[in-house]
C-alpha cells in the first residue's frame, strides 16, 4: 500500500464515535498518538497545543464535574461559538443531527431524548480517556488554526491504531469548569476536547456516516 492510499484510508474510514468500550488504553499508545499529533504543522513552529490527558479516575472525576456543569446550565466559553448557521452549513448540520437521531430512534418532536443524549457530550460518550486542547492567549485565531491541525492529526493518529475519537467543542462551553478543574492558568484558552478509546463497533451510534461536499461546493479554481 502506498502512503497516500494509506492515508486516503485513514481520511475516509475516521468518524466521530459516540460509544466506547471501557478497556483503557495502554499508556505506550497513548503516548505514539501525542507524538504523532505532535508533528503537526504550525506557524514559526510554536506548536502551541498544551494538553491534558485524563485516564481512569481522573477521566470519571472530569466526567462528573463536567455533567454538573452541564446541568448547572450556565454556559461561558473562552471563545466565541459560532453566531449563526445558514445555507449550506446549516443544511449539513441538520443532516448530521438527523443521522444521529435516527440512529439512537430519537424522533423528531422528542426533545425530552434529545437533551438526554446532548448530555452525553458531557460524560464523554463514556469514553475511558479525555484530551483537553488549550491554546495560549497571546497566539490568537493563529493558534486556534495551529491546535486544528494538531487534533486532525491526533484523530488521524489513534483511527491508525483502532482508537476511535470525537472531537468535541461542547465542553468548551463550560470553560470555567474546565479550567477549575484541572487548574489551567488564564493565560491559555480552553479549546476543545477529544474524547477517545476503543469504540463499541455494535452500538447503533456508530454506524451512520456523513457525508461530504464535492470540489465544486467548496473550490473556486482560477486557472
Amino acid at each position: 500500500m502506498t502512503p497516500h492510499a494509506a492515508l486516503q484510508g485513514l481520511l475516509h474510514s475516521r468518524y466521530s464515535c459516540r460509544a466506547f468500550r471501557k478497556d483503557p488504553v495502554p499508556r505506550a499508545v497513548v503516548e505514539q498518538v501525542l507524538r504523532d499529533a505532535g508533528r503537526a504543522p504550525s506557524w514559526c513552529n510554536a506548536q502551541p497545543w498544551k494538553t491534558i490527558v485524563a485516564s481512569g479516575a481522573q477521566t470519571d472525576a472530569f466526567r462528573d464535574a463536567m455533567a454538573a456543569a452541564f446541568d448547572a446550565g450556565k454556559p461561558a466559553p473562552d471563545y466565541d461559538f459560532p453566531s449563526t448557521y445558514t445555507g449550506a452549513h446549516l443544511q449539513r448540520r441538520r443532516t448530521c443531527g438527523m443521522q444521529l437521531y435516527e440512529a439512537v430512534g430519537i424522533g423528531r418532536g422528542d426533545r425530552d431524548r434529545r437533551a438526554e443524549q446532548m448530555r452525553e457530550n458531557y460524560t464523554l460518550f463514556g469514553a475511558p480517556h479525555v484530551a483537553v486542547i488549550t491554546c495560549p492567549v497571546e497566539l490568537g485565531p493563529y493558534g486556534v488554526l495551529d491546535c486544528g491541525g494538531f487534533i486532525t492529526a491526533f484523530c488521524l493518529s489513534a483511527q491508525a491504531q483502532g482508537l476511535g475519537t470525537v472531537p468535541q467543542a461542547a465542553l468548551s462551553l463550560f470553560s470555567k469548569a474546565v479550567r477549575a478543574h484541572f487548574d489551567i492558568p488564564e493565560d491559555r484558552k480552553v479549546l476543545a476536547a477529544i474524547s477517545f478509546g476503543y469504540p463499541d463497533e455494535a452500538a447503533p451510534i456508530n454506524a451512520f456516516r456523513t457525508e461530504r461536499a464535492d470540489l465544486d461546493e467548496f473550490v473556486e479554481w482560477k486557472d
